[in-house]
């Protein structure tokens, strides 16, 4: 990874007509502000489509893409849909949010009608997609068809013949449900087909697109559905443990995620296949992968299921190296990033170092008045090159909105760091941007509320809270030329302009 600059935006953030940023022409002209800028990095969220709370991070499939994604202005080009049905749709009025209930009440009749007008089963191409994809796409679309079927209950509610996949179940609702699946295939072809040209158009700009992917898959998704074996659970498909993470100074009960867990003794006899699967299609999509919570792959921390806090949970092994040596030997070398933050103990240490990827550093854990001593690795002068820098992530407050929170002994802790008793506090998020930008890092990834300097508003996700996350937005007069001109000469100034 050579020495570089990138923004981290959801696609949900990005300026568009409809409600929800997707890959609208406003997509393609952030890939050029992006350029003339000179990042050589766009750093978004996962991709998939988004089940109850709307997080990016419990998606129906590890596969499928989200259909808010998708274009309505090239729907409306291709003919399929009409600008005046569009326009009369009930989005939301405030163009700096995203209001999920409207936008599932108005984009899918949408997507609907555009599917009735496609005739889409006439389409080579459609069927060279569904025939290339079936091995996820044909369970994907049976899943969600029987989902609505359903009344939208999660799969573990279902009849028990096709909870379970019964054989005769599978062809009743293949047939009964023929043109629901055939919809939901056309969703995963529309949205593969507008993404592919926003990937190629931002990469012949030079800019490479970081995907993220968890570690885990939710429950409710097709994947735990379609294959049970991978997954922790007795003979009715009900999990034996879940994720989560331990009580710590910022939750006393810990975090209880619900994921099913995997049964890696499985994974490994089979060579780690799902895994291999899974990333290659993620290089398809993407140029770099961040997997998030990369300590599970040392150790996992499982919670009995149907516990109501994560106390008593416990600390299991891992895959480790094992699993991305398999990977490597598949898929050769690619290009991912190890999302190492959190509790982080000297093996994760050891298994980041042996595989090779670079971790992650947040500069807003660097100034914590509980730990005062100069090894933090978090302080940009211990930072290796082999590192991917932050000022925050899509999990922490704004930059802007940190240094209001924190207590007047971090603050003091921050500028002796930055030996800056002078310069306004409201302007502090500027120098924190420099100070990791001239570090040793190979890549430094701002979100763009801190290069704007926006406070806590602009704040896109606070765990373990549901209902006021990911539906912040920007809007296309806030990305001026002063500001890429300011980002650009911060890129030019530290060696890291494309």
């Amino acid at each position: 990874m050579k020495r570089g600059a990138g923004i981290l935006l959801s696609i949900t953030s990005l300026p568009s007509k409809y409600g929800i940023g997707c890959f609208s022409k406003s997509a393609y002209e952030f890939a050029d502000w992006l350029s003339e800028a000179g990042q050589s990095y766009w750093q978004i969220l996962p991709l998939g489509p988004t089940s109850y709370g709307d997080s990016p991070y419990q998606s129906f499939s590890t596969y499928a893409g989200n259909p808010y994604f998708i274009s309505l202005e090239d729907l409306v080009e291709e003919g399929v849909l009409t600008e005046e049905e569009c326009d009369g749709a009930d989005f939301g009025e405030d163009e700096t949010d995203i209001d999920y209930k409207k936008i599932y009440e108005s984009r899918y009749p949408l997507l609907r009608l555009a599917y009735q007008r496609s005739n889409i089963s006439q389409c080579r191409e459609y069927h060279d997609f569904v025939w290339n994809n079936g091995w996820w796409l044909n369970d994907y679309a049976l899943f969600m068809a029987v989902k609505d079927r359903f009344g939208g209950a999660p799969w573990t509610e279902w009849a028990e013949d096709i909870r379970l996949r019964w054989n005769n179940a599978m062809d009743y609702y293949r047939r009964e449900l023929y043109f629901e699946i055939e919809f939901h295939q056309y969703l995963q072809y529309t949205f593969y087909k507008q993404w592919n040209q926003l990937k190629a158009y931002a990469n012949s700009k030079g800019i490479k697109l970081i995907g993220d992917i968890p570690i885990y898959v939710a429950m409710d998704s097709a994947d735990a559905w379609a294959h049970p074996e991978l997954f922790q659970l007795d003979e009715d498909n009900v999990p034996v443990a879940v994720a989560g993470c331990p009580p710590d100074g910022f939750a006393a009960d810990g975090q209880l995620w619900g994921n099913p867990l995997y049964r890696w003794d499985y994974h490994r006899e089979t060579g780690y296949q799902w895994w291999i699967d899974r990333l290659r299609h993620c290089f398809l999509q993407y140029d770099v992968v961040r997997i998030d919570h990369f300590r599970g792959f040392d150790e996992y921390y499982s919670i009995p299921y149907g516990a109501e806090t994560a106390r008593d949970g416990h600390w299991e092994k891992g895959p480790g190296l094992d699993l991305f040596l398999k990977v490597r030997e598949a898929l050769g070398e690619k290009e991912v990033i190890a999302e190492d933050l959190g509790y982080v103990t000297d093996s994760v240490r050891q298994l980041v170092r042996d595989s090779g990827f670079p971790g992650m550093k947040v500069l807003e854990f660097a100034f914590d008045s509980r730990d005062t001593g100069c090894a933090n690795d978090y302080l940009p002068h211990n930072y290796e090159s082999n590192c991917v820098a932050y000022t925050g992530t899509h999990d922490n407050e704004t930059a802007a909105g940190w240094l209001k929170s924190i207590t007047d002994e971090e603050k003091a802790m921050l500028r002796d760091y930055l030996c800056d008793n002078y310069t306004p506090e409201k302007l502090l998020y500027k120098s924190m941007i420099a100070l990791i930008m001239r570090s040793r890092a190979d890549l430094c990834i701002i979100p763009l509320q801190d290069y704007l300097g926006y406070g806590n508003e602009a704040r896109i996700n606070r765990p373990s809270t549901v209902g006021t996350n990911w539906r912040w937005r920007i809007g296309k007069e806030e990305l001026t030329e002063e500001l890429k001109e300011e980002i650009r000469d911060t890129a030019r100034k530290y060696g890291r302009l494309i």
